[in-house]
């Protein structure tokens, strides 16, 4: 099976050897009936593509880096990112790519990595999950000259492709939802406010009360890091507040959140309810059910990856920015089902 070349699987699927070849490098041009019956020939014969010639061929590594401004730690304390990096490794194997994760969380991790993933010839080219401003990691990165898209808005978007939920809309979502069901104190805990996606949260949620003659009170807002221990600590401070219901920009601060009101014996909904963002699978597994703003996680790895290899194969300009939408998940959290 390891001899067996284009030819001999186009022969066999009634195809040309070109078409074949689109198949393998899933090109778009190809009908699903073809398609599927080249497939088949593949799998039933085991074919496996001649990688290393393929590189040869079109002076490319076939690898694609991935870089997250993170710890080791963090990165699997957080549900999202392990959530996005799944759906950026399928995508690349679907392509044929293979997926470098690089975590770089000091100053010498960035002095080791940086110049190994930037270096030329080494990937074809890089995804940057978005960090705080002013990130050296980011503008390293971004001045080489190696293909790149960041995952999540940068602060200075000028000359950068990246690719982004409309993180503004779903908070906004989030905040109009509670207001209409009549909540009168509102706080949020929001992300690190050093990142886009923290100032773009809290910017819906002002937006939200703002539009709905509501008057933004300083005192209900609680920076929470995005993180479980950072959501728990900002609801504690809270507290004093009185809030009667609670956005929280991550699902993760939802949760920590969640526990504090507990703690605290305040009833959720009852006395106290709570929005979060992101809808990873904890958020429908505990209880009580957690109402969210759903990012499409999954799929957004995948465009990641598309967008990548647009810029790859077609050149770095103009810069592509792709937004995806979000989703408002009504669960238990919020008290919808006894305030209708």
């Amino acid at each position: 099976m390891a001899d067996l070349t284009l030819e001999d699987i186009a022969k066999q699927a009634g195809v040309s050897r070109s078409t074949v070849s689109r198949v393998v490098n899933n090109h778009p041009n190809v009908s699903d009936k073809v398609r599927k019956r080249v497939l088949e020939v593949i799998e039933s014969t085991g074919y496996h593509p001649n990688i290393a010639a393929r590189t040869l061929a079109s002076q490319r590594s076939m690898m694609i880096g991935l870089v997250v401004p993170r710890s080791v730690s963090s990165f699997f304390t957080d549900p999202y990112l392990p959530h996005l990096t799944q759906g950026i490794a399928k995508r690349c194997n679907q392509h044929n790519y293979t997926l470098g994760l690089f975590l770089v969380g000091t100053k010498e991790d960035e002095e080791k990595i940086l110049p190994r993933v930037s270096r030329s010839g080494l990937f074809d080219g890089v995804l940057v999950q978005a960090g705080h401003r002013g990130d050296q990691v980011i503008d390293r990165l971004v001045q080489s000259t190696i293909p790149l898209v960041m995952v999540g808005r940068p602060f200075n978007p000028e000359g950068i492709s990246y690719i982004d939920v409309d993180n503004i809309e779903g908070a906004f979502k989030a905040v109009d939802h509670l207001i209409q069901l009549g909540y009168q104190r509102i706080g949020t805990i929001t992300g690190i406010t050093k990142s886009t996606v923290g100032v773009d949260r809290l910017e819906g949620y002002r937006k939200a009360l703002t539009e709905r003659g509501r008057v933004v009170d300083d005192t209900l807002v609680e920076e929470g890091v995005f993180t479980e221990e950072g959501g728990y600590h900002a609801m504690q401070r809270l507290l004093p507040a009185k809030p009667d219901a609670i956005f929280a920009a991550s699902d993760i601060m939802a949760v920590g959140a969640i526990r504090a009101a507990q703690e605290a014996d305040l009833r959720i909904p009852d006395d106290i309810a709570f929005v979060g963002f992101d809808d990873i699978p904890l958020a429908n597994h505990r209880y009580p059910k957690l109402t969210t703003i759903r990012q499409p996680v999954y799929q957004f790895g995948f465009s990641a990856v598309e967008t990548l290899i647009d810029l790859i194969e077609n050149g770095k300009e103009p810069t592509r920015h792709v937004m995806m939408g979000t989703e408002l998940i009504i669960r238990d959290t919020c008290g919808a089902s006894r305030r209708k």
